[in-house]
């Protein structure tokens, strides 16, 4: 008889890394990492949500990025009106139980003030992608799609016959950012990182990543095991930044709650361009 059991692994038992991932500010992260034309994924779900990444992006002038999220929300709203996008990869955008992006409609509707192109996805077609590309595969195959027009307008998205049965199934190209970028509870020192709570495709996205940046709440001695929590080992992350409240105004879980009067808030805040333009400059880029 096999007896099956979850272990719960103490990632302090885990041999020494091959290479230490680099503990530095935040603004010297993202310059080392980003450059203009990039293709960006930061990801999160619910909570984790790496603002205060987005926002060194923003006051280094980014420009000409292609994001890539599963649920482009406020950071991305954020992003695209200041410009720094010029292309959405993506599966459901709006402000979580409020409404629209309005800067997103925007720089869609009205060109303002790039245009933006857009490139939409279920969001299992972007688990899936994400998968194949830390998977190091180039594409992967699910069930879905059928009845959508996103097929014959998305080139991301083929149909294939599986070589078995015969059955017509959806595949989407591999997701391979140059740049993914997580915010997580605790780093150690050797830049292995540990995040819990509800989580998304942060493990993946840092998996498929040509480079990648982890902000955290806290840099600690050693990892304390959890159950259910991500573990990413410093080998697969080349910079690690201490950004306390970096989640704000989504949260991290143990440490913050989410500030869901700043989410009603941003529906004024951003639908109008001098509004938005205004609390930009006094909250992000003067910070």
């Amino acid at each position: 008889m096999f007896v099956l059991s979850t272990v719960v692994r103490d990632p302090n038992t885990l041999p020494p890394a091959r290479r230490s991932a680099v503990i530095a500010p935040l603004d010297v992260a993202v310059t080392a990492l980003v450059r203009d034309g990039d293709t960006i994924a930061l990801e999160g779900f619910t909570h984790l949500i790496p603002f205060a990444a987005a926002h060194e992006l923003i006051r280094q002038r980014r420009r000409r990025l292609t994001l890539v999220r599963m649920t482009p929300d406020v950071i991305y709203d954020q992003l695209i009106g200041m410009g720094c996008a010029r292309r959405l990869v993506f599966s459901w955008g709006g402000n979580p139980g409020i409404g629209s992006l309005h800067r997103f409609r925007d720089a869609v509707e009205h060109g303002w003030p790039e245009p933006l192109e857009l490139e939409e996805h279920s969001h299992a077609g972007m688990a899936n992608r994400y998968a194949a590309g830390a998977s190091g595969l180039p594409f992967a195959v699910l069930r879905g799609y059928a009845g959508s027009d996103l097929v014959g307008q998305t080139e991301s998205i083929r149909s294939i016959a599986c070589p078995f049965t015969g059955e017509s199934l959806a595949a989407v190209s591999a997701l391979n950012p140059d740049v993914a970028v997580i915010h997580a509870q605790h780093a150690d020192t050797r830049g292995n990182v540990q995040l819990w709570g509800i989580s998304g495709v942060q493990k993946e996205a840092v998996l498929a990543a040509r480079r990648s940046l982890v902000t955290v709440e806290e840099l600690v001695d050693r990892l304390e095991p959890r159950p259910g929590a991500v573990f990413l080992p410093a080998w697969a992350i080349d910079y690690v930044s201490v950004v306390p409240g970096g989640a704000h105004p989504s949260y991290a879980h143990g440490y913050s709650e989410r500030d869901n009067d700043f989410y009603l808030a941003w529906d004024g805040i951003s639908r109008e361009r001098e509004a938005f333009c205004e609390w930009m400059e006094a909250n992000v880029l003067a910070a």
